[in-house]
């Protein structure tokens, strides 16, 4: 009763990660924050990514983390580095995030809330692969 009443109480609170939304996302990157696309490559090929993206997978098809992923992450970025994580719909890269915060060390994740389809469906830029 007292785990179910403490996993209730986490999710509720705020993640120790930022979300982000759109608009907050074009500034980021207008401050040349990098962005990584953790989807799988036919996600990518399927809808384009946005420009400037540097395309790591995170999770194969079946949702194993692909096995080179966090070495090749944590090369790229020190753990104070602001770095901001997308995936179609922003599940993934919400559950990437508290890993990189709680597990990891990292203090600057940021999560697009509602990842490439919002910003698709807001009529945001995306280049084609």
């Amino acid at each position: 009763m007292v785990f179910l009443l403490l996993a209730v109480l986490s999710a509720c609170s705020e993640p120790p990660y930022g979300n982000l939304d759109n608009a907050q996302l074009q500034t980021m990157l207008q401050d040349k924050v990098p962005l990584y696309d953790i989807r799988r490559a036919e996600e990518w090929r399927q809808t384009g990514v946005i420009q400037g993206s540097q395309l790591l997978t995170f999770v194969d098809a079946g949702g194993r983390v692909k096995p080179d992923f966090l070495n090749r992450f944590t090369s790229a970025v020190g753990k104070d580095d602001a770095v901001i994580l997308i995936c179609r719909t922003g599940n993934r890269t919400s559950t990437l995030a508290r890993y990189l915060v709680e597990q990891m060390g990292y203090t600057q994740v940021f999560n697009v809330r509602h990842g490439i389809t919002r910003w698709i469906s807001d009529d945001r830029p995306i280049k084609k692969l």
